[in-house]
Parts: C-alpha cells; structure tokens; sequence
C-alpha cells in the first residue's frame, strides 16, 4: 500500500467513455446475475487518495513513479474510467459504488490518513454514493504522522461522531452494532491497550497473525494477498479469534504487481493466471476459519489500489500514451469489454458461496 504526499483532468473520453458506459449493468450468467444482494460479511479496501485537476486542481497517486498522467499513470494496468479523481461524486465514485454492488461486497473498508486528510475530506463523498446501493462504509486507518493507540482512539471517536448518523456508516448487528476499524501495519505500535476506551463502538483489527500482538484488538486481518498464496498456516489465530469472541477476517486478492509505481522495488509479485490466483484465495480464506466454520469476514485486497495491481475495478489496456498496460483478457474465459468486469463478478459468485457456508455453520450451530 502506498501513498503520496498532498502536492500531486480526468481522461473519461472516446473510448474510456463509452467502455464505462458499456460496462453499467453488465453481469456475468448465472449467480451474480440472479443475486443482487450484498454480502455484509465481505470487506473490501477502497481507496479515494486519487486526485486530478479538473475536480481537485492537482494530480494525486496517479504521478507516482514519475509518471505522467492521464497518458501514463503509476500503475501497470490502465482504469476503463482513466486517471479519474476521488471527488467526481457523480462520475467515477458512483460508478464504483454500482461495480461494488455488482460484485456483491456489503462493505468498503476506505483507506483513512487522518482527521482532515485528503481521504477525510472524501468520506462524505463515498458515504452518500454508498448509500444509493445500498452498501456500508468502514474505515482504514493508515500509518499517517504520529499514529498510535491513544490517536487512533480520538480517531474513532472523531469519525463516529461526525459521520455515524450517515445511513452508509457500517454497523455490524451481529457485533452491538459497532463498526469495524482495520488499523494497517499494526505492528508499528506495541501498546494497542488503549482501545480498550472504545470497545463500546469499536472492532479494531490488527493487520497481523501474530498472537503475542493482538490481544487489544476486536479483530485481525491479513492485507497482504501474496501472503495468503504461500498458504500460510492460520489455525491458531483463527482459533484464538474463536475462543475470544473476536472477528476472523482472513484477506484475499487476485494478484499483486507494483513495478511501474516503485521503480526499481523488489517486491515479489504475484501473477493473476486469469482468475486461478484468485479462486484459489478465495478457496483458502473460506477455509481458514475455526474448525467446520468459515471465517466471521473475509476481507478483499483490493477494489481499486491501482499502484500494487491489486485492484477487480474495470481495466482496459486501450490506453492514451506510449506505455503498454496489462489487462484482464482470458480471465475466466472471457475477452474483450466482458473481461473487464471478470473480477467483480467473480467476486460476487465467491461472496454468495461465503454467505452460504455462513448460513451452513449457523444452522449446525444451533443443533
């Protein structure tokens, strides 16, 4: 996950435009396509750090990389709405909002970097547009300047109190009503005991598997998907969740590459194989929780982190400068504008089954 600082014209014409368009509406056969609802249970990270002039008057993450926009943008793959700003409400924000309701993910987890942040400044804009689909917001708190237990206290109670009354705000019913929290790299703090102060409107997940780490949390969460296709061995912090009454949200994601947003980093990557890396996550996540039971959530890296090509948001390689940008032919079988929306579609059939296997356990559950 990367972020740029505050000091860096949206490209939604010809064929950009008309791919967007051509794309609202469209599902796959069969499940995504007769199951319009959401799953509550699945999380996805959304990112609105992204800025250009024509809404913001600047380029934000869309440079990174010494890059160009809206030809050339910090990312591998190129976006079927171009370099398109965090702000633009009615364009691209709702459009995302309708794809993640296509895809079936009852919860965007979107990235925070503190109180009176660009991010910040967007939350009333991803609020409002979530809550014409139907769908809830949680938060992201980001490693931002200072960070540590006793602010991220007077972070939830700032973001509760100033956008809790929205009808987007997510609230778990199964939890008291509380919302969820996901505190990326955790592990940069020791003393989390702190969070103890919110425990009454909080779940706050540590991104972490380490059990000697977690104990203040209400959660954990993984992040990182190339972790989760080495198959790590999850048994005991699932367990531990289990027996402490606190949520399990293993994550997943369908690829990972980074080398055009951070020239030269070494980070391995992870290949899509048209879909298979993703069904595979998926197939793992679901089984990852404590004993017979799936997971409590599962949580999707990512819909739209576009410099670590984590994203399922619609791409296209028909882009305007002289870079060649990868896209998602052959996923699933599928080519052309169809292969655009392979990963949210995919998505929803994977969140339907997640519901199910939910369903499934609370049954057993109560023999």
């Amino acid at each position: 996950m990367s972020h740029a600082s505050p000091s860096r014209r949206t490209f939604l014409a010809g064929g950009a435009a008309a791919g967007a368009a051509a794309l609202v509406g469209l599902s796959a056969p069969g499940a995504a396509a007769a199951a319009p609802r959401v799953s509550p249970h699945t999380h996805i990270f959304y990112y609105p750090w992204y800025g250009n002039p024509e809404f913001s008057g600047q380029w934000r993450h869309w440079p990174q990389g010494s890059l160009t926009p809206p030809d050339d943008i910090s990312s591998n793959y190129y976006p079927v709405l171009g370099p398109y700003d965090s702000g633009d409400r009615y364009g691209a924000v709702a459009q995302h909002m309708r794809w993640l309701r296509q895809a079936g993910t009852g919860v965007l987890v979107s990235s925070w970097w503190g109180q009176g942040s660009y991010e910040d400044q967007q939350a009333a804009v991803v609020l409002d547009a979530a809550a014409e689909q139907g769908l809830e917001v949680a938060w992201h708190i980001e490693p931002y300047g200072g960070r540590d237990a006793a602010s991220v206290v007077a972070d939830i109670r700032y973001i509760s109190e100033r956008y809790g009354d929205h009808p987007a705000f997510h609230r778990d019913p199964e939890r008291g009503g509380r919302t969820a929290y996901y505190i990326f790299n955790s592990l940069l703090t020791v003393d989390w005991s702190a969070l103890h102060e919110v425990d009454d409107r909080a779940i706050v997940m540590a991104q972490t598997w380490d059990l000697t780490r977690i104990g203040d949390f209400g959660g954990v969460y993984t992040y990182d998907a190339i972790a989760t296709a080495n198959r790590p061995d999850w048994t005991e912090v699932a367990a531990f969740c289990a027996d402490r009454g606190m949520v399990w949200a293993p994550s997943l994601g369908p690829g990972y590459l980074d080398d055009r947003a951070v020239p030269g980093n070494t980070t391995p990557t992870l290949d899509r194989a048209d879909g298979a890396t993703y069904d595979r996550e998926w197939e793992y996540a679901l089984a990852a929780g404590n004993g017979d039971a799936p997971p409590d959530w599962v949580s999707i890296t990512s819909f739209n982190e576009w410099h670590e090509g984590t994203m399922i948001e619609p791409a296209t390689a028909a882009a305007p400068g002289s870079l060649d940008y990868l896209d998602y032919d052959g996923a699933y079988g599928r080519s052309g504008v169809r292969a655009q929306t392979a990963y949210l579609d995919r998505t929803a059939h994977w969140a339907a089954r997640f519901e199910r296997a939910l369903a499934k356990a609370a049954r057993h559950a109560r023999r």
